[in-house]
C-alpha cells in the first residue's frame, strides 16, 4: 500500500486511497507534469513477482491506452517505478454501477437502456480497434457525477486469466460466458454476453445464477435457463427482454454477433417497447445448451475442497482463456489424457472415409467430364449451323433489342412544380409517378418539395417517381446535439428539415488541459438547442476539433475503419477528401488508405484524404445507385399525430375501412440476393406502431408491394433488412403511402 505524499515516476502525487480491487489498489493523484488530477492503479505486491502476468498486463494496458470514446475511462500511461507497477487513467468522479444498483434496487427501464447503449458504444469501439474486456460487469462500469457512463479495466481481465485472484474471481464468475467458464475461446461475443446478464441485474437488481462457489455458478452458466427477468420486473417491456435473451444465449452463433446489432436494438425498443422486431435463431443441433455428462457432474461435485494452495489451479480450469489461442494446450492435461483414445479412432475412421470418398469423387469426375464434352459439341455445333439449323434471328430483331438496351430516359427536376407541370413532364419522358404525401420545405406551400430519384438520373422508361408536396415551413425546436458525433447531429438536423451548415472549431479546455468535446463529436449549433426555428431555416452545426496542438499533430490511423467512423477520428481535420476505389479484399465502406498516413504529423488545416471501398461494384455504378435512391431512403417520422387525425384515424377504424399500399421498392443498396425482412412502422392514435409484414425469402427487385395499413393512416416506413450470416442486417428505410381500398 502506498502513502500519502509518494512520488511515482517523478510525476505522480499520491493523495489519496479511493478503492481497491482483487489485482489492485485505485489512487486519487496529481500530475505534475500536466498538473491534472488522475488515478492511479497500483498492482498489489503478491503479483508483482509474477514475470509473465506483469508483462500481458502491461501489453494489455498498453493497447487500452489507444481507445478514446466519451464512455471509456481513458488510460494515459502505463509503467513501474521501483517494482511498483502502475497504470494512469482518467479520474472519475462518481460511483460505480454495482453500487448504483445497490442504492436503487433496480433501475427504470429507460434508464437501464441509456446506460446499456452508452457501454455498448463504448464496447463498439474496443472491438472496432481489436481490443476485448473479457471481464464486462457493473463494478467495471462507473457512472460518473454529471452522468455519464464510462466502462474502465479494458484488457486486465486478458492479463488475469491465468492467476489466481481468489477475492476477486467471485464477482467475476456471475458475468461471465460458458465459453469463458469452460476456458475456451473468448472473443467480442463474450462481452455481448456479460454484457446481457449486467443489463438483467439493472432491470431485475439480481444476477440470473447465483451459488455458494465460483463452480456452482459456472455450472449454472453452462446448463440452466435462467429466469426471465419479466417475473421479476412485470412491467419489463417486451422488446427488451428478447435483447436479453438474445445476449445472452449460451451457444455464441445464437447471440448478437456485433455490439452494432445491440446497440441498433436498445435504441427500437425505446421507441417501440412491444415490438416484437428481435429475432432469435431457432435452436439447432450445434446450438444446444452444453450439458456435462453424469461422470462430469461427479467429478465437480464431489471434487474434495481444495487447499488454499490448490484454489489457483482449480480456477485456472476454469477461466482461463487462449492466450496462445491453442484449444489443446488450453486443455487440462487430464482430459487430454482421455481423449486421446477416442481421437485416435476418430482419425483411423476419418482415413478409411477420405479413401472411400477419394474413389467415389474420381467416379463422379469422369461422369462430370463427360457431360461437360457433349456440352461443348452441342454449342459448337449450333453456333456453326451444323445442329439446329441456321441462326434465325433477323437484323431487324437485333436492332430492335439494341434499341431496347438503349431505351433509358434522363429523370425531370420536378422541384418547385405544380402537381400539373410535373405530371406533364412527366408524361413526356414516358415514366410513372406516385404522391407519396406532404412534407414541411421551403418550398412554397402546394408545389413539389422533393423526389425519390434525382433529377438528370437514367433509367428505364415506365420507372415510378415518387414526389412529396410541401406543406409550408413548420417550426420546431432545434435539438440538443451533446454527446453525439458530428455525422450523427448532421443527420438529425437534416431529417427534421434544416439546412445544415457545418463548421469546425477547437475546443475550449478544461482546469487539466482536457478539451470539453472531444474532436469530431458536435460542440454547438447556431441557433443553439432549444431555440424555435422554422424547417428549411439554416443551422449552424459547430464540430469539436479537441485541443489546438499548433501545425503539426499525429494523424490517426483510419485504415480498416467505416466511413462514418474515419470522418469521426479525424475530427481535428478541417478539410477532409473521401475517395472511392474499388476492392475485392476490403470490405465495402471501410478504408482502404489514408493521405498522410497513419501516426506521420501533419498540419491539421491542410487537407487529409482517405480512400474508403466500394467491395465489388466500380465506384461510378456506387455513385449512380446512390442518386437513384436519394431521398428514397429515410427516418422514420416520429412527429406529434395531431388530435385531427388521430380522431380521423379512429373513426376510419370504427368504420372498417382497409387501407392498402401498391407501391413499388426499388433495389437497395447492398442487397445480395439474401432473405428479407420488411417490418412496418406507422404512426397510430400518436404512438408508433411495429409489424413484421414479410420475412424468410429473397426478393426480386422493383418488388410490387401488397400491404395492409392502420385504418386511416395514410403514411409508414418500411424497414428492409437482409439475413446475412444467419442475422438480418438492416439495409434501408422506404417511406409509403397507403390509400384507402375502394
Amino acid at each position: 500500500m502506498l502513502k500519502t505524499g509518494m512520488i511515482i515516476a517523478e510525476r505522480y502525487e499520491i493523495l489519496a486511497k479511493i478503492g481497491t480491487g482483487g489485482m489492485a489498489d485505485v489512487y486519487k493523484a496529481k500530475d505534475h507534469k500536466l498538473n491534472r488530477f488522475v488515478a492511479v492503479k497500483v498492482l498489489k505486491p503478491e503479483f508483482r513477482e509474477d514475470a509473465t502476468f506483469v508483462r500481458k498486463f502491461r501489453s494489455e494496458a498498453q493497447a487500452a491506452a489507444g481507445l478514446t470514446h466519451p464512455n471509456i475511462v481513458n488510460v494515459f500511461d502505463v509503467g513501474d517505478d521501483e517494482g511498483v507497477y502502475y497504470i494512469v487513467m482518467e479520474l472519475i468522479e462518481g460511483i460505480t454501477l454495482k453500487e448504483y444498483i445497490s442504492k436503487k434496487g433496480k433501475l427504470s427501464i429507460k434508464e437501464a437502456t441509456s446506460i446499456a447503449i452508452q457501454v455498448s458504444m463504448g464496447l463498439e469501439t474496443a472491438h472496432s480497434h481489436g481490443v476485448v474486456h473479457r471481464d464486462v460487469k457493473p463494478q467495471n462500469i462507473i457512472i460518473s457525477t454529471d452522468g455519464k457512463v464510462k466502462v474502465t479495466d479494458f484488457g486486465i481481465a486478458r492479463a488475469a486469466s491465468s492467476n489466481t485472484i481468489s477475492s476477486n474471481v467471485m464477482g467475476s464468475v456471475h458475468y461471465s460466458s460458458p465459453e469463458q467458464v469452460r476456458g475456451g475461446y473468448s472473443d467480442e461475443k463474450s462481452d455481448i454476453y456479460s454484457l446481457g446478464i449486467t443489463l438483467y441485474e439493472m432491470v431485475t437488481g439480481k444476477v440470473p445464477f447465483d451459488g455458494d462457489t465460483t463452480v456452482a455458478i459456472a455450472i449454472k452458466h453452462l446448463q440452466e435457463e435462467m429466469v426471465p427477468p419479466s417475473v421479476f420486473t412485470e412491467d419489463l417491456p417486451y422488446s427488451l427482454e428478447q435483447i436479453i435473451f438474445k445476449c445472452t444465449q449460451k451457444s455464441v452463433g445464437r447471440r448478437y454477433q456485433r455490439m452494432e446489432e445491440v446497440i441498433a436494438d436498445l435504441k427500437h425498443s425505446l421507441i417501440d417497447p412491444q415490438g416484437d422486431f428481435v429475432k432469435l435463431s431457432d435452436v439447432d443441433n450445434e446450438a444446444k445448451t452444453v450439458v456435462f455428462s453424469d461422470e462430469e457432474l461427479g467429478k465437480i461435485k464431489h471434487t474434495p475442497k481444495p487447499a488454499k494452495n490448490e484454489a489457483a489451479d482449480l480456477e485456472e480450469e476454469i477461466y482461463e482463456t487462449d492466450y496462445d489461442d491453442s484449444r489443446e494446450e488450453n486443455l487440462p492435461r487430464r482430459r487430454m489424457r482421455e481423449e486421446q483414445p477416442k481421437r485416435r479412432k476418430k482419425q483411423e475412421s476419418r482415413k478409411q472415409g477420405q479413401h472411400n470418398t477419394g474413389r467415389l469423387l474420381t467416379i463422379l469426375s469422369l461422369i462430370i467430364g463427360a457431360v461437360i464434352l457433349v456440352v461443348i459439341i452441342i454449342f459448337i455445333g449450333k453456333a456453326s449451323g451444323l445442329i439446329g439449323g441456321s441462326n434465325t434471328e433477323t437484323p431487324a430483331k437485333q436492332e430492335s433489342q439494341n434499341e431496347e438496351d438503349d431505351s433509358l430516359v434522363a429523370v425531370p427536376d420536378l422541384t418547385g412544380k405544380t402537381e400539373e407541370e410535373a405530371e406533364t413532364l412527366i408524361s413526356e419522358a414516358n415514366l410513372g409517378y406516385q404522391l407519396m404525401g406532404e412534407e414541411a420545405s421551403t418550398q412554397e406551400k402546394g408545389r413539389i418539395s422533393s423526389q425519390d430519384i434525382a433529377a438528370g438520373t437514367m433509367v428505364e422508361k415506365n420507372t415510378t417517381i415518387k414526389y412529396y408536396i410541401s406543406k409550408g415551413a413548420q417550426e420546431v425546436n432545434i435539438p440538443d446535439t451533446d454527446g453525439r458525433t458530428g455525422i450523427e447531429a448532421q443527420q438529425t438536423l437534416e431529417d427534421m428539415g434544416f439546412v445544415v451548415e457545418v463548421r469546425k472549431e477547437y475546443s475550449e479546455v478544461d482546469d487539466n488541459g482536457y478539451p470539453y468535446v472531444d474532436p469530431g463529436y458536435a460542440y454547438y449549433t447556431v441557433p443553439e438547442a432549444g431555440t424555435a426555428a422554422q424547417t428549411g431555416n439554416t443551422v449552424t452545426l459547430v464540430i469539436s476539433r479537441g485541443v489546438d496542438y499548433g501545425d503539426s499533430v499525429e494523424v490517426p490511423s483510419v485504415v480498416g475503419m467505416t466511413e462514418n467512423e474515419a470522418v469521426t477520428t479525424l475530427g481535428k481535420f478541417v478539410d477532409i477528401n473521401i475517395q472511392e476505389q474499388r476492392s475485392t479484399d476490403v470490405a465495402a465502406g471501410e478504408v482502404i488508405s489514408q493521405d498522410p498516413a497513419g501516426y506521420d504529423y501533419a498540419n491539421p488545416d491542410e487537407p487529409i484524404t482517405i480512400v474508403v471501398s466500394t467491395g465489388d461494384q466500380d465506384p461510378s455504378e456506387s455513385q449512380t445507385e446512390d442518386a437513384q435512391t436519394e431521398g428514397q431512403l429515410s427516418s422514420s417520422d416520429t412527429s406529434q399525430t395531431s388530435q385531427e387525425d388521430i380522431q380521423a384515424q379512429n373513426a376510419a377504424a370504427a368504420a372498417g375501412e382497409v387501407w392498402k399500399c401498391t407501391q413499388r421498392l426499388n433495389t437497395p443498396a447492398g442487397y445480395q440476393g439474401g432473405n428479407v425482412r420488411l417490418e412496418l412502422v406507422q404512426e397510430v392514435g400518436g404512438e408508433l406502431t411495429a409489424n413484421v409484414v414479410l420475412e424468410g425469402q429473397p426478393l426480386t427487385f422493383p418488388y410490387k408491394l401488397d400491404l395492409t395499413g392502420a385504418p386511416g393512416v395514410a403514411t409508414g416506413t418500411l424497414h428492409l433488412s437482409e439475413e446475412i450470416n444467419g442475422t438480418y442486417q438492416k439495409l434501408g428505410e422506404y417511406t409509403i403511402s397507403f390509400e384507402k381500398a375502394e
